[in-house]
Parts: C-alpha cells; structure tokens; sequence
C-alpha cells in the first residue's frame, strides 16, 4: 500500500516509529506537512496539493493532527476523505475528540464512568458549579489544554473562585471537575486500535505534582488493566467514533473513569513502558481496513 503518515515533521518519535512499521510490511510510506497543503475543493474533482503538485494513488493516511491546528488539519483529512481515501481516524472524529466538552457529553451519553464535572459560562455560577462536582478541591482544566497543560488543582473554595474567575476574565472555556484523591496521582493509559487495547501503561506523577503526564516529568510502566478497564476504554473510543485513540483513564472508587479520549496518542511513552510494537498494530489496522472511499462514520453527535 502506499500511506501517508500527515504530520508536521518526520523527526518525530511516533511519525518515526509509523514510518517504519510501514516499510517493514512492504509499504511505501510517505509523510505529509498537513499545514503545507493546501485543497482544490472543485465540484466532483477534489485534490489535496502539496508543494505545488496533487497528491494522488494513496491508499491511506495516518493523521497526526496537533491539537493546536486541528480545525485545518480535520480539514485536510476531509479532503482525503472526499477523494475516496482511508483515514486511520476521520476528521469528524478527529474533530469530537479536540472539542472536550463535546467529547465527554459523548461519553455520558453512552454511559461511561466520568469524573463529575461543570461547566459555566458566568462567573456568577461558580459557587453553583462547586457544589455540583462536590466542592474542594476541584481539577479546573482548560478545555483547549493539552499534555496537562492549563489543568490546576485548586485546594480550598477561595482557590477554585480565584483560578476559574481568571480563566473567565481571559474569556477562555473551562471545566471545573472533582478530584479524584483514592487515584493518588497516578492514571492510565488504554491504547486502542481497531476496536481493541493494544498496549497500556500507568502513569505516576512525580513529587509534589498531581499531574501524570510524561511531558511534565511523570514515569509510567506496564499495566495491567481489569476486564472493566479494558472494556471501559473500547467503548470510549467507540463512543467518540476513533480507530486510533489514547484513553486516559483513573482507578475510582466507583470504578474507572475516563479523563480523555485522544485522537493523536504519542506513541513514545506507550511503546516503552509496554514493550508493544503500537506503531506496528496501527499499520496492521490500516491493512485490514483501507478500503477505498470507507470514511463514514458510524457516530452520531
């Protein structure tokens, strides 16, 4: 097959690891500058161009849309989609993913374990918004944050008025949630493919850090996830409609609930701390199902 892996630059870990699990399997593997192409949107003749020439014949791509350009790089993907090409994730998917409030409504719907969040548009409703995710201390998270940036553990109800008060004078779009203490600062993350979790690690903040991420200095390891954690995180990547995710999820005690659903999972972390060829399985994916003009989804919302 020929595939395009769309990514802004090939020096990356996973567009790296992508381009390689493809050559091994004989494939012919190209990557894109999603931000460098531009679309011919002509009645019943759409082109997806790059450095001044169409790109044509590929039988699928891999989108590794950043989450600060994802409204053109779903765009790009749409194209693709529009000229008969198989995206490993859709852009409408790709597009539920990055819009968290969306996102998680999603995943009410299909009845997946999340922590309790509110959301408010008017500072006004903050004392309202505390009390229905049960009060401090509350997770504030950024709804356009991403690697655990713009999410702050606010301690005490003077803490939580004061940080969402100045996330609204900066009219940016927050979510306030509760605090999951039993988790003691560590998650997990389900990789899924296809419909099935291929990999999984446990992420541990490091001291003094609430935040697990990788990107600010957490450590993760294998794990290894119950039958409800499995299940929890197939249906969550289902429920947003992606092929391709990274399900963040937390031990409660009322069992797991899910953080995030990702639509671009890095593939570094995951790979090490699991020791399983993802980058491989993806490619896998893409051989089974890339069917010519295969794009619709099957998610409503």
């Amino acid at each position: 097959m020929k595939i395009a892996i769309l990514s802004r630059r090939s020096s990356l870990y996973s567009t790296r690891r992508l381009i390689e699990a493809g050559r091994e399997r004989g494939h012919t593997m190209h990557v894109i500058n999603y931000l460098r192409c531009y679309m011919d949107i002509t009645s019943k003749n759409p082109q997806v161009m790059f450095r001044g020439e169409p790109v044509r014949g590929f039988n699928a791509i891999v989108p590794r849309v950043g989450s600060s350009h994802v409204f053109y790089g779903a765009s790009v993907v749409r194209q693709f989609e529009m000229m008969g090409t198989f995206s490993a994730n859709e852009s409408e998917a790709i597009n539920r993913a990055h819009d968290k409030l969306r996102q998680m409504q999603l995943l009410a719907r299909a009845g997946i374990g999340l922590p309790v969040s509110g959301f408010a548009n008017d500072i006004q409703d903050i004392d309202v918004v505390l009390d229905a995710v049960g009060g401090p201390p509350v997770v504030v998270k950024l709804l356009n944050g991403t690697q655990g940036k713009g999410v702050v553990l606010a301690e005490t109800r003077k803490a939580a008025e004061s940080v969402i008060g100045a996330f609204r004078e900066l009219d940016a779009d927050i979510l306030v949630q509760e605090f999951i203490k039993e988790s003691r600062g560590t998650d997990i993350r389900a990789f899924v493919v296809g419909g099935r979790v291929v990999a999984s690690m446990e992420r541990t903040a490091p001291p003094g850090e609430f935040r697990s991420n990788i990107h600010r200095g957490g450590t993760a390891v294998k794990a290894k996830l119950t039958p409800e954690e499995r299940k929890t995180a197939m249906k969550a990547a289902k429920s947003v409609g992606l092929a391709v995710a990274g399900v963040d999820l937390m031990r409660s005690n009322r069992g797991p609930v899910v953080l995030e659903v990702n639509s671009s999972p890095g593939l570094e972390g995951i790979e090490m701390a699991s020791g399983v060829d993802v980058a491989g399985r993806i490619i896998e994916y893409l051989e089974k199902n890339a069917k010519h003009g295969k794009t619709k989804s099957s998610v409503k919302g």
